[in-house]
């Protein structure tokens, strides 16, 4: 063998030693990426965390703190919370995190348990009255079609809010003719087919205005917005109640502005625990749903005819996009048979409407 052979041979016998090495090399570097790699349990960490915040604040929304008006906030959009499930489900897929899919059972489970049963649909055959509730807005540009709308409803009780002192006329004529009975004090009013006494006012506590500038004693007599009255039925007297809530504010130092409808809902609340007669309805826009805090002395003392009976959610605000179901028929000492959201009109919330029975 020549220097030059000998050399060429070196030469590649060190080539084929670098080789192997580079082969081992790979190896262990794939065997250290396995390793390291965190398996199934361990990726998506955060979309886990994140899955497990949103059943707590689904399961434990009722602590959440109200300062600022968060927890009343929290608890008016409480269903929608329910959106996040698909987005953290998407993530925790496309992560492979066995963790994050596991985590989000957590929300899954509390939320069906708060809102499986609107899902399907709760109404059934039956019912004695008909009773109906409409925010008409005071700036309805058509209160007269609105009017009409309402009395081809079908309802036997019919309780209009938000009326103002040029359209009240409005709506008395043109409902004259459906409804023989009718009451009226400041901004609210009941409507029927059925005679009417023992009709007053109830006081809601109203500061009239969001910052409580606006001295009560100056308007009080003309914007009262609550009433009782005595609906007579074949099946004895009826109390129904008609309310609307003093309005909730978004206010650069205030955060979430709910003073005057909280303090509204208590003295509500407080008329109805009063309540003498054992079969209660109340119609009204409370600017509240049902889970909100704020409302609990009076939904522990009412049951939600959309909640028994409704098929849906049955939102009511805003009428273009509804987000919540501000607009209520609450009842005690009856049964609601249906409950169900009726077509836009001229305002900017939907009215509602259920049957009851005896």
């Amino acid at each position: 063998m020549t220097q030059v052979d000998a050399a060429q041979a070196g030469q590649g016998g060190a080539g084929r030693e670098d080789t192997g090495a580079g082969t081992s090399g790979a190896r262990i570097r794939r065997v250290v990426r396995a390793v390291s790699r965190p398996g199934p349990w361990r990726r998506g960490p955060v979309l886990a965390a994140s899955a497990v915040l949103l059943g707590l604040v689904l399961l434990l929304h009722a602590r959440i703190t109200d300062r600022g008006g968060l927890g009343s906030l929290v608890e008016t959009f409480l269903p929608w919370f329910g959106l996040f499930v698909p987005v953290l489900l998407t993530g925790a897929l496309w992560r492979r995190s066995a963790s994050a899919v596991v985590a989000l059972l957590l929300p899954v489970v509390v939320w069906l348990n708060l809102f499986g049963g609107l899902l399907g649909d709760g109404s059934h055959p039956g019912g004695d009255l008909t009773v109906a509730e409409h925010n008409v807005g005071d700036t309805n540009p058509d209160p007269a079609g609105t009017a009409r709308d309402m009395a081809a409803s079908g309802a036997d009780v019919l309780a209009l809010v938000e009326l103002t002192e040029q359209a009240r006329g409005t709506y008395e004529r043109e409902l004259a003719e459906a409804y023989p009975y009718h009451a009226v004090r400041g901004t609210v009013g009941l409507w029927s087919k059925l005679p009417l006494s023992d009709t007053r006012p109830v006081d809601v506590k109203m500061d009239y205005g969001p910052l409580g500038d606006t001295k009560p004693a100056d308007i009080k007599m003309t914007y009262n917005r609550a009433l009782r009255t005595t609906v007579a039925t074949d099946q004895g007297p009826l109390a129904v109640y008609v309310a609307h809530l003093g309005s909730v504010r978004v206010l650069p130092r205030k955060g979430f502005w709910t003073e005057s409808r909280d303090r509204g809902a208590k003295a509500l609340a407080e008329a109805v625990a009063a309540e003498r007669n054992k079969r209660v309805v109340l119609l009204g826009d409370l600017n509240g749903t049902v889970d909100d805090r704020a409302l609990a002395g009076i939904t522990s003392r009412l049951r939600s005819a959309q909640s028994e009976a409704g098929d849906g959610f049955g939102f009511t605000w805003p009428a273009r996009f509804p987000v919540a179901r501000i607009d209520q028929i609450l009842v005690r000492g009856v049964r609601p048979d249906s409950s169900w959201v009726l077509p836009a009109t001229g305002s900017d919330h939907l009215p509602v409407a259920a049957r009851i029975s005896w």
